[in-house]
């Protein structure tokens, strides 16, 4: 229930994901009640292709996929005043969302001219 409450503001606002990580780092620390241990990585919590996953969303990555999801709309727009004006979404410094849809167009891109094997 928390990540969809979580989902709109972290969309809307300016939060760099240095934040998001330590919002998620203080949830984790509440996962106990799941009788896992204290030292348990996130890609066990998170990963969706493990045999026993967890019904849970890490919040940074749809932290990430919701920045990169507005930036795709506002880019992509049919609407010539949004179109012209340059999004400029803030994230911080470790991760910049224009260069993760940049580098997901140019392997799609190259996927498409790969086509299937």
């Amino acid at each position: 229930m928390l990540i969809p409450k979580l989902l709109w503001p972290l969309l809307v606002y300016d939060i760099c994901s240095t934040t998001i990580e330590a919002i998620e780092a203080k949830i984790n620390k509440y996962t106990k009640w799941l009788g896992v241990s204290p030292g348990l990585s996130d890609a066990a919590m998170y990963c969706p292709k493990a045999k026993l996953k967890l019904p849970m969303k890490s919040i940074l990555e749809e932290y990430k996929c919701g920045k990169a999801r507005l930036l795709t709309i506002l880019e992509e727009s049919d609407d010539p005043g949004v179109k012209t004006v340059q999004p400029s979404l803030k994230t911080g410094r470790k991760w910049k969302v224009t260069e993760a849809v940049d580098e997901a167009k140019e392997w799609l891109k190259m996927k498409e001219v790969i086509g299937q094997t």
